[in-house]
């Protein structure tokens, strides 16, 4: 019997003829003979194709057991002998079914991206900083569990603890999909390892996370509407980085929204990837103003708002993680920091799915 959440994403969320008419678009274009002339454009269509098959072929896989399921249902009726047999089969698609269910509802224009994280540490002194810390290597843990690729972009460190701010870039298919439940402030509250009287203390990080939209979107930033400058990184990598001014900053006039880079030691690679990371942060803003016309139209308040409190890790007087949002909670605060994420990923996903749902049947 499918359950109502797999039926939900199934019926509404993913737009099977869609994706397979994309699908054959491009494997049109591959079998074109100028196909590998423009190597750029050909990555491009590759790294397009290469989710959607990830996501149609096991679609397609159900689709057939399904049928070949509904055949010896109906031998089964004249030979009870099979029902064991149509019973184990059964068992397989559910389980197929249940793993394919988060994947099917990764169905935004931007959710098989590449992504960037940038943790930022709120009030709470040092013991937020070292908050900021212990997020970034949860993240980075959580990506090593699932064979993403980390690559740290910017990083100001605290000079007694931790990191003031860390951005990080996420290399590997559906990252963004995945990592937009994590857009908020977390709070943590814990004995403060920095306080001799040994008090308990609360302490903020805001986590922004955005898609990696280079090559995919084309976002037109004009010359005069950018203000460069540069400065000396201060980072990692000896005196070269010290002594010259590597570190690249961008601002877009318009908006104020600025992002930087100073892990790389050439001011041109800087430059670079703090250009790209601007790009994505004002798609970003883009993606909230309609997102805010739709929770605006729907009653929905504070999904992805800027400050708003999506979940809090408690380490005394108890153990408790609990996500404010989806209500998904867990006492293993340990596992969580060890990057433990995907139940609260899975609800924020489902119930956005939902919303979705109650949007498109009014």
């Amino acid at each position: 019997m499918r359950s109502p959440a797999v039926s939900l994403i199934l019926e509404t969320v993913f737009d099977v003829a869609g994706k397979q008419a994309v699908r054959a678009r491009l494997n049109e274009e591959m079998t074109r003979p100028t196909f590998w002339d423009n190597q750029e454009k050909a990555q491009q269509i590759i790294s397009q194709l290469k989710p959607l098959n990830a996501l149609l072929e096991p679609f397609e896989s159900m689709q057939a057991a399904a049928l070949d399921l509904g055949a010896l249902a109906e031998l089964a009726e004249e030979e009870p002998s099979l029902e064991a047999e149509l019973e184990a089969e059964l068992g397989k698609i559910e389980q197929n079914l249940g793993s394919f269910e988060t994947r099917a509802m990764l169905s935004g224009p931007q959710d098989t991206s590449n992504a960037y994280i940038k943790i930022q540490a709120g009030t709470g002194g040092t013991d937020a900083c070292d908050w900021a810390q212990m997020l970034l290597r949860m993240y980075t843990r959580w990506c090593e569990r699932h064979g993403y690729k980390v690559e740290l972009v910017d990083e100001l460190k605290n000079d007694e603890a931790g990191i003031r701010s860390a951005t990080i870039h996420l290399m590997g298919d559906y990252a963004y999909g995945y990592l937009q439940s994590e857009t908020g402030v977390h709070r943590l509250v814990r004995i403060s390892p920095f306080d001799s009287n040994a008090r308990r203390q609360t302490s903020f990080a805001a986590v922004d996370v955005t898609p990696d939209i280079e090559g995919t979107i084309e976002i037109d930033i004009r010359d005069d509407e950018l203000r460069r400058e540069t400065f000396r990184s201060g980072g990692p990598g000896g005196q070269h980085q010290n002594k010259t001014e590597s570190g690249v900053r961008y601002t877009h006039l318009p908006t104020g929204i600025a992002a930087e880079s100073r892990n790389e030691r050439s001011q041109h690679k800087n430059a670079a990837v703090a250009l790209a990371l601007l790009k994505s942060k004002l798609y970003k803003i883009e993606e909230q103003k309609r997102q805010a016309e739709v929770e605006k139209q729907y009653d929905e308040k504070g999904e992805v708002a800027w400050g708003y409190q999506i979940r809090n890790y408690v380490m005394q007087p108890y153990t408790m993680v609990k996500d404010v949002r989806t209500d998904v909670q867990t006492s293993q605060v340990q596992n969580v920091l060890d990057g433990e994420l995907d139940p609260f990923m899975e609800a924020y996903l489902r119930q956005k799915a939902e919303r979705e749902h109650k949007k498109r049947t009014g």
